[in-house]
Formats: structure tokens, C-alpha cells, sequence
């Protein structure tokens, strides 16, 4: 009836009712939105310390200069603090039946924005890397992601965090997995079939592992590439492209790596996905990865077109890209080479990958580059830090061809600065902050000219602490009988962490170490001057305690230097000596790999220079192929 007297009405009248009813309509429309979507004014959000993350190496042009790690924060985390995005259930609230998180459309759609949902899965034993993965995506303002949960305690622990999750029914083991091992081929085998689950509903999948990480918003630039059924990234170490286009693919020699890729569910994808599925399941000793790298390569091009960088593969119909490794980074384009700060890019991920020490070397890499979430404890630990500054002359570093020899010369001369600040650390029961670590050589798992031909490796290059100890041995806790007492380490950067308490900060004491008998240096807690403590070089067990018993309440004790710090090599009486080298000896590893010589690695040894005439080289024979203790 109101429409029809509008239509006899004057034209003024018409005019009227128009203006009125478009103007309801728009502000029906704005308060709406108010409502559904928060103000998005900046002024309203915070910056926390927890949105400081990636770390940035500061470059210069010369080939042989250092590479140094800042502080960086991606551009979306700068200056907006998106809104809380975890639905924390209240503590009276009785945990939903199982039956409640089972994978369905319905419940993916719940998490679905712009029809695109970005899926991980674990199992309990993970779940701090889930938990990192999840705030990186949330700090990012990344809501429409969903966690899937092989083992039941992980399912409740992320129910009462908050964070959206289903039950994959895997019914796993909540310990950690090895890779190579029958459950984690199990685990790539449950990420094929979450694939072809998924897909049917309809919607877009990123689907990622859990030991990787995000830095920037990846949704923009995957929509960039709206003709591609799949985008994958790739094992490439040798840059194709010095832009953010993708990989050329024509050049890309390496594997594509599904630890990070996109699904398109187009009539193509869900043909690979099938196909990959029914590979797998027929033969349990095929890897997943090998087994979408040979289906994918079945057939590979013409390309799509002159523009995109897409590729046809598989069936000649499916549309494939590969992610640019510079900006989707391995463990060794993000770690190793810095290639995205080489080419001022800004990173989108990286992928723990090409790294050593199991799932505990992921971890201290991450945690160098200050991008995993810890709980606050690990800021604090009990016995406080003790740290100090490397002293490296130098010719070690810059000097001379890049060689086994030179590189060997380098990284014993910081080992034995690190031998002894382990025993101190130890006596004082304190946890020793690792200091950085260059190399001139890299280290892979086969024969090398010392960095890979083609990368953007720099030499020297600050090398992550896996490549010469072996983190997973550091943080074991081995019988305190037979080893000695555990020294606790943390990583390079943690004092430059934003996560570090101000109580830290401010409870800190130098130590400034000096020739006993000048001015004001000789072995008393009484000689700070200007907050630092005069301490003699050459001291020995009795002193250390005597002295630094005072200081025992200290948050962070940093010495000037670890040379000449103890009196001999001998840092405690003959049975904790024991001991403390049995443990120590443990904690270095091994370099790979030369190229004329089988076997090709070189055992690191934490005593070097009590051998005589110690060299860098491999085992001569069979018998000798053994760690140095």
C-alpha cells in the first residue's frame, strides 16, 4: 500500500519519500556494521610487546661483512591491535561431548572469511608451536583458521584457550614424533585425507604444518593468483625471481614442500588431491611429500600464460604456482641466507626446515629469531641468566679464503669461550645465554664447496646454534650421577626479547674482568663501581663462589669476556670435572660435509686444544667414526 501511494503521489512528494527511505536504508546499513564489525579507529587498539617478532639482519655491500639480527615488525602489526579473536569459554562451563568437534561444513563455516579457511594439526606434543602459529595469525589480524587435533588432551587444551578446533579421531600418541619416523608418515598420510575432506565443502584451504610460522597477512597475496587450483612452496635455495612474483618454475630444481600450500576447490585440485590420497594409502613406505612432488610432476607445462607465472601440471589441466622461497622462507632462505632482507623484501612465512637437532632445533631457531611465544617463566628462570660478550679478533672472521680450516679455526675460538662460560654457569646455577654464533662455511647433509652454488649465502653469516651444537643434547636432561648438574640455556637474543620483564631488565650487574692487583680489581664483592664488578682474570672455583654468592639474587650477571676467565681448563675438582666434560662433550656436533672423501663429516670437539696438533678432518676409517667421547 505504501508503494502504491508513492506512485500516485506529486513528483515533490516522490522526491520526499525517496530521500527519506534511502536515507533509513543507509543508516540501517551504518549501524548495522557498527554493531557487526568494532570501530577500526587506531587510536582505540594497543601495541603489546608480543607484536614485536621477526628479527631483521642489517646488510651492507660488501660480500665479507657481518650480518646482524634487529627487531622487526610486520607492517600490518605496527600500529593497529587487531581485536581479540579467542572465544575463552568460562571456567564453569562443562566440556562439549567429542562428537561436538567433528569436521563438518558447518563447523568450517563458522571459521570461513572470504571463503577461505587456513588449517594446521597436531598432536599435544606441539602445542606450543600451535600456540605460536595461532598468535602470529591473531596479531596479524587473521581470524579464519581452524586447528586440527589428533589426540584428545590437545583437543581440551585448546577448547579452553579458546582457539577453534576439531577432532581428527587420529586417537595419536601425545608425545613427540621423529621425523622419518611411522608416525610421522602417519601424520602426512592424516593431512592428505584432511585435504580431501575439506575441499568438498567448497572452500579455499591453506594448509599448513605446525613448525612454521607466519609473518605477514598471506590471504592478499595468494588472491593475487585467483587462476591457480594449487600454490606450493618449494625446498629452492637458488633465488629465480628478485621480486615477490612466483618462482619461475622452469628453474626450480628443488622439491615443492607441503608444509605450506594453497588449495583452490576446483574439479582439478580435488582430482590431485584423490589421487594423492589413493598413493598413499596403497603404500604406506611412500613419503607424502615425495608422493605430490611425483604426481605433480607427471606433467609439468606449458606455462598457463606469459604473465602469472603458473604453470599446467599433473593431468596437463591443473594450474600450479610455486611460492616464491624468499618471501615464503625456508629454514635456510630465512636463517641461513637472509634472502629476503638481501632483497629487501618483506617475509610472509618461514618454515623450520633444513635445520638439525629435531623438533628442540626448531624451537631455539624460532626463539632466536624472537618469533615463538613462551610462557612468561621462561623470561625468568629461577637462578637468573648469566651471559656475556664474545670476543672474536677480526682476521677469524674476515680473513683468508672461506675453507674447512679457517672455518674450524673460527668456531673452535668461540666454543672454548663457550666451554667456559658453561662452567660458570654451572657453579653459579644459572642459565647461560648462548651467544651468537658465526660460521664461514654452511652445513647441509651432503658434499659442498662450503655454501651452496647459486644461493645468497654470506660469508661469514651468523649461523643458527644447531649447525655446530647439538640443541636437542643441551636441553636433555641426562642423570645427574653420571653428567653432573643440567645447565640450563636460552638463546642468543632473549635479553633483546619484548617479551623479557621489566624486574629483568632492571636487576642486572656487569662484570668487567681485569688483572689482578691494578686499580680496584681483586676478588671482593664489595667493588662495584658504577654498577659493574672489577673481577680478577685467572680465578678460580672458590673465588667464583665466594664472590658471587652476594650477587646470587641478580636477574642477569653479564661478563666483559670469557677469555682467561677460570685459572686452568680445569674449572672444579677432579669429580665434578668429570662430569662436567662428559656432559659437555656431548653438546657439539658434527659439520657436512667435504667433497672427496667417504665418509664426509667432521665431529666438532669441545676439548680441541688439548690435542696435539688437532685438524679438521673426517674420519679416516671406520673405527675412528665416532663422536670425540
Amino acid at each position: 500500500m505504501a508503494c502504491e501511494e508513492l506512485v500516485h503521489s506529486k513528483p515533490l512528494f516522490l522526491t520526499i519519500y525517496t530521500v527519506v527511505i534511502v536515507g533509513i536504508v543507509l543508516s540501517s546499513l551504518y549501524v548495522f556494521s557498527a554493531i557487526r564489525y568494532p570501530s577500526t579507529n587506531p587510536s582505540t587498539w594497543s601495541l603489546s610487546n608480543e607484536d614485536v617478532r621477526l628479527s631483521e639482519q642489517t646488510l651492507n655491500g660488501s660480500e665479507s661483512e657481518p650480518v646482524h639480527f634487529v627487531p622487526y615488525v610486520p607492517p600490518e602489526a605496527r600500529n593497529v591491535r587487531t581485536r581479540p579473536m579467542l572465544d575463552v569459554p568460562p571456567s564453569n562451563r562443562k566440556m562439549p561431548p567429542l562428537k561436538a568437534f567433528r569436521l563438518t561444513k558447518e563447523l568450517v563455516q563458522q571459521r570461513v572469511k572470504d571463503n577461505i579457511i587456513i588449517v594446521t594439526f597436531g598432536n599435544y606434543a606441539f602445542m606450543d608451536f600451535i600456540l605460536t602459529w595461532v598468535q602470529q595469525l591473531n596479531d596479524l589480524g587473521v581470524s579464519n583458521y581452524i586447528v586440527g587435533a589428533m589426540d584428545t588432551k590437545l583437543l581440551e587444551a585448546l577448547y579452553w584457550k579458546g582457539i577453534p578446533v576439531f577432532d581428527m579421531g587420529s586417537h595419536m600418541s601425545t608425545a613427540d614424533v621423529g621425523w622419518g619416523s611411522p608416525t610421522f608418515h602417519k601424520m602426512g598420510r592424516e593431512k592428505v585425507i584432511l585435504i580431501n575432506l575439506i575441499l568438498p565443502f567448497g572452500y579455499e584451504l591453506l594448509m599448513c604444518d605446525t613448525d612454521m610460522v607466519w609473518l605477514k597477512n598471506p590471504l592478499p597475496y595468494l588472491a593475487r593468483y585467483s587462476g591457480a587450483d594449487v600454490l606450493t612452496s618449494s625446498d629452492q635455495v637458488v633465488p629465480t625471481v628478485v621480486d615477490d612474483s612466483l618462482e619461475i618454475w622452469q628453474e626450480v630444481h628443488a622439491a615443492y614442500n607441503i608444509g605450506i600450500f594453497h588449495w583452490r576447490p576446483t574439479e582439478s585440485a580435488k582430482k590431485l588431491a584423490k589421487e594423492w590420497k589413493e598413493l598413499l594409502l596403497a603404500d604406506e613406505k611412500i613419503w607424502d611429500q615425495n608422493g605430490f612432488n611425483d604426481i605433480v610432476h607427471r606433467q609439468l607445462g606449458p606455462s598457463v600464460d606469459e604473465e602469472s607465472g603458473l604453470v599446467y601440471a599433473y593431468d596437463g589441466n591443473l594450474k600450479l604456482g610455486i611460492l616464491p622461497s624468499s618471501i615464503f622462507c625456508s629454514g635456510h632462505t630465512y636463517f641461513v641466507q637472509a634472502m629476503y632482507q638481501q632483497l629487501r623484501l618483506e617475509p610472509y612465512a618461514v618454515h623450520t626446515t633444513f635445520q638439525y637437532a629435531g623438533t628442540e632445533g626448531k624451537r631455539h631457531r624460532l626463539r632466536e629469531a624472537m618469533l615463538f611465544h613462551d610462557p612468561p617463566e621462561y623470561y625468568n628462570p629461577p637462578g637468573g641468566f648469566l651471559s656475556f660478550k664474545p670476543s672474536i679478533p677480526k682476521s677469524l672472521l674476515l680473513s683468508g679464503k672461506h675453507t674447512i680450516e679457517s672455518h674450524f679455526t673460527l668456531v673452535n675460538y668461540q666454543m672454548k669461550q663457550i666451554r667456559t662460560a658453561l662452567a660458570i654457569a654451572s657453579l653459579l646455577n644459572r642459565t647461560l645465554v648462548m651467544p651468537p654464533l658465526w660460521c664461514r662455511i654452511d652445513r647441509l647433509w651432503f658434499p659442498h664447496p662450503g655454501i651452496l652454488e647459486g644461493s645468497m649465502t654470506r660469508q661469514p653469516f651468523l649461523c643458527p646454534l644447531d649447525h655446530v651444537f647439538e640443541v636437542n643434547v643441551m636441553l636433555k636432561e641426562l642423570p645427574e650421577e653420571e653428567f653432573g648438574p643440567g645447565i640450563d640455556i636460552r638463546e642468543y637474543s632473549i635479553l633483546d626479547n619484548p617479551s623479557l620483564p621489566s624486574e629483568v631488565k632492571k636487576s642486572w650487574l656487569d662484570v668487567q674482568l681485569c688483572k689482578e692487583g691494578t686499580q680496584d680489581c681483586f676478588a671482593s664483592n664489595n667493588s662495584t663501581v658504577g654498577g659493574v664488578l672489577k673481577f680478577p682474570r685467572h680465578s678460580n672455583e672458590e673465588t667464583y663462589m665466594k664472590v658471587f654468592s652476594s650477587f646470587k639474587d641478580m636477574k642477569v650477571i653479564q661478563f666483559s669476556s670469557m677469555q682467561d676467565a677460570f685459572t686452568t681448563m680445569h674449572y672444579f675438582y677432579q669429580e665434578r670435572e668429570d662430569r662436567f666434560r662428559k656432559r659437555v662433550k656431548r653438546y657439539v656436533g658434527i659439520w657436512c660435509c667435504v667433497l672427496d672423501h667417504t665418509p664426509g663429516h667432521i665431529y666438532y670437539d669441545m676439548y680441541w686444544d688439548e690435542k696435539h696438533e688437532w685438524k679438521p678432518i673426517p674420519p679416516q676409517t671406520s673405527e675412528d667414526d665416532h663422536p670425540p667421547w
